[in-house]
């Protein structure tokens, strides 16, 4: 839905608690949950205007909901964005973003450093329908300006990206994809809303998976996509109704109670994250430590030009390779294997068997994914707690290395 102009320019603490808010006429303190899938109208005329966008009314809950839409509110607000689409899940997301604009011929510029599932439809589903998908090293400009010489219809990139938090000039690809006449996607679920904003760095779309941070407790999917009017009524509307990708209001209602939270979630996992990231980059069974807010990374200087913060995901490689790192795994006691991220637990993975397993050994290698990597999504646990179970899983790692 498109944001509301009448809105008060609020600081993003206020916005993520009140923004959207819409009360019934039972001025509801908590915001309502409208569990309905159609609309009733007082007419057969109502009803007619309805469908011709002549009347504002509910037509149908895949096109509409208010409890939907004060999510949509709440997130443009958050963004900065003239008007947010709520999907289904996080794919459905990046999938809808990129389809509305696509036809036979087009061509995609991406970064190649993305999770799994993306990888897979730019490069196995979208070049069985015609489209020609150009992949390059994120980090270097000058591939960027190679691949962007010639026309593209999109430019899709992750930053930072999924699993190593490999990072993208996002302002200086913005300029060149628009002289390239194409629209540039941004993927901003590791970096979340709050410690980064692609819209003001150039960026014409933003998309999210709302399962990690935004819902942040392990319960529900949910994504986002947003954009100016133009792009978003235009382009997006007209994809996003008829192809059905759209949220419940049941998941979009608990998607918008825990937006109340979401600072203090993520500000509170960031400064766990830098604790542990600190510790891990001077661990003798540690070869490199992947963390945009820890100096060691190759990209700290631009981490700290386009994000506000670090965020809570960080990489790390051991020595020793996919035994070491299912010795460290294997022994963990409080932090859970799993592939999902953003939680309020801990969670912990390796990408090369996991996240990235549909990738080829060439594929891994070409975005330096190894054996022995793994991928730490930090949680809200006492940060004392948390670095005790690392290292003694680390010891386990270091004896399996040693047996190997």
């Amino acid at each position: 839905m498109t944001q509301n102009d009448s809105q008060p320019k609020w600081q993003q603490r206020t916005n993520l608690i009140r923004a959207g808010l819409a009360r019934s006429h039972n001025r509801e303190t908590s915001e309502a949950l409208y569990m309905t899938s159609g609309y009733v109208y007082d007419s057969a005329e109502q009803a007619e205007a309805a469908f011709a966008g002549d009347a504002d009314n509910y037509v149908y809950a895949r096109y509409g909901n208010p409890t939907v839409q004060m999510l949509e509110e709440r997130l443009a607000s958050l963004e900065g964005a003239e008007s947010c689409r709520a999907t289904g899940s996080g794919m459905a997301a990046i999938f809808a973003s990129m389809a509305c604009m696509l036809e036979a011929g087009d061509r995609i510029v991406a970064s190649r450093a993305l999770f799994g599932a993306c990888y897979a439809i730019l490069t196995k589903i979208l070049p069985r329908w015609g489209v020609e998908t150009i992949l390059v090293d994120g980090r270097d400009l000058a591939a960027w300006e190679a691949a962007l010489s010639k026309p593209a219809k999109i430019v899709f990139l992750e930053s930072p990206s999924n699993p190593l938090l490999h990072l993208v000039d996002i302002a200086a690809v913005a300029e060149m994809a628009h002289k390239a006449g194409a629209k540039m996607i941004v993927d901003n679920v590791f970096a979340t809303p709050l410690y980064q904003s692609p819209l003001a760095l150039g960026a014409d779309v933003v998309v999210y998976s709302a399962t990690k941070h935004i819902d942040g407790q392990g319960r529900l999917l949910a994504g986002a996509v947003l954009g100016n009017s133009e792009y978003m009524d235009e382009v997006f509307l007209p994809f996003y109704r008829q192809t059905g990708p759209a949220i419940s209001a049941f998941n979009a209602w608990i998607m918008t109670k825990s937006l109340e939270t979401l600072s203090l979630r993520v500000e509170a996992q960031s400064q766990s994250a830098t604790k542990l990231a600190t510790y891990l980059a001077d661990h003798k069974a540690i070869s490199e430590v992947h963390y945009p807010g820890h100096e060691t990374h190759p990209q700290f200087a631009l981490a700290q030009k386009q994000m506000s913060g670090p965020g809570s995901l960080l990489a790390f490689e051991l020595q020793g390779g996919k035994a070491a790192a299912f010795a460290f795994l294997n022994a963990l006691r409080l932090i859970d294997i799993s592939n999902n991220l953003g939680d309020s637990k801990s969670l912990a993975c390796h990408p090369a068997s996991t996240t990235h397993a549909n990738l080829s050994d060439e594929e891994r290698a070409s975005v330096e994914i190894t054996d022995g990597h793994i991928r730490l999504s930090v949680g809200l646990e006492d940060p004392a707690d948390l670095l005790a179970d690392l290292e003694q899983a680390l010891a386990q790692a270091q004896h399996q290395a040693g047996q190997a």
